[in-house]
């Protein structure tokens, strides 16, 4: 895809770039240089990561639940 730099380095991502990547106005992007590449990505807010893998999550909250049940079985033994 070819853009074009206006004034002040500003380029536009194409519209349906914007909408298939969910990039707003206000969204942040990380830009990493690589070479003589940029590397432009849409930033994840937690909002964004929100519920992106919930058996994944589901299971790392009983772990903590399970870890954090017995410290306190652990201190009350003490």
């Amino acid at each position: 895809m070819k853009v074009k730099v206006h004034k002040k380095g500003i380029i536009v991502i194409p519209a349906d770039v914007r909408r298939r990547l969910n990039i707003s106005e206000g969204s942040y992007m990380e830009l990493e240089v690589e070479g003589d590449k940029i590397i432009l990505k849409r930033k994840m807010t937690l909002l964004d990561a929100y519920g992106i893998d919930k058996g994944m999550g589901d299971l790392a909250l009983k772990e903590l639940e399970k870890l954090r049940k017995e410290e306190v079985e652990k201190e009350n033994n003490i």
